[in-house]
């Protein structure tokens, strides 16, 4: 009888026990919370590619265009004739020192403006600009109109006329110049101060005749009168 009640409380025992621990496991395992994932289960893995800068770079991009280099100084060209100072020199009527100084005169009134009756330094018509210049390389004779230079002065025909220092007169003696050489002049123009003109168009046109200058005062007759009263052309 004792023996029984022991072997059945035994069996209690370890059923008890038993019961015990598997309540135990199975609330341990229902604390495992699964992970899911976004994607399929089958769906292949993308591996993002890499990312790549993009350097700037001061190379230029090769092409099959020929590369052209300009020069470092680029060539200019002037119609004025200050840049042919040597050959117009040369081809005056007058001593190189003299045209010298008539150049540098002419070239220091470049763009003074004009103004009738006016004889500089602020300003000059067409008389008054030749008076000057010819004053500053040491001739000697009065200022005055462009008909009386016209009258005053000895005629220059031929190839003379296209010597620097020429006077050179327009318009029926209205205006007077100074020749520079076969291609231009230098003028008081009543729009643009004092300037280098060419001849060809406008005032090759309106060419009266040309005279030059003495070096010393010319005692004028009355037979040199009426040819010096002649437009030469």
């Amino acid at each position: 009888m004792n023996f029984g009640r022991i072997v059945g409380l035994a069996l209690c025992f370890v059923f008890l026990t038993v019961g015990f621990t598997t309540t135990a496991a199975a609330q341990d395992r229902s604390r495992i919370v699964k992970t899911t994932l976004s994607r399929p289960i089958n769906q292949p893995t993308t591996v993002p590619a890499p990312s790549v800068k993009t350097l700037s770079s001061s190379k230029p991009v090769l092409t099959n265009e020929p590369i052209i280099q300009k020069p470092l100084i680029e060539k200019t060209g002037i119609s004025s004739p200050v840049n042919a100072m040597a050959a117009m020199l040369a081809s005056s009527h007058y001593a190189n020192s003299t045209s010298s100084t008539m150049l540098s005169a002419i070239n220091s009134r470049l763009g003074i403006p004009y103004h009738y009756g006016s004889q500089g330094p602020t300003s000059y018509d067409c008389s008054g600009f030749v008076w000057s210049v010819f004053k500053d390389a040491g001739f000697s004779f009065d200022r005055t109109s462009a008909a009386n230079y016209w009258n005053e002065f000895e005629p220059v025909t031929g190839d003379d006329r296209f010597k620097f220092g020429t006077l050179v007169f327009f318009n029926g003696l209205a205006h007077v110049g100074i020749v520079a050489d076969k291609d231009g002049f230098y003028q008081a123009s009543s729009s643009k101060g004092i300037t280098y003109s060419k001849f060809d168009g406008y005032w090759e046109k309106r060419i009266t005749g040309y005279r030059r200058v003495p070096m010393t005062p010319t005692v004028i007759t009355a037979a040199t009168a009426a040819v010096i009263a002649e437009p030469v052309k």
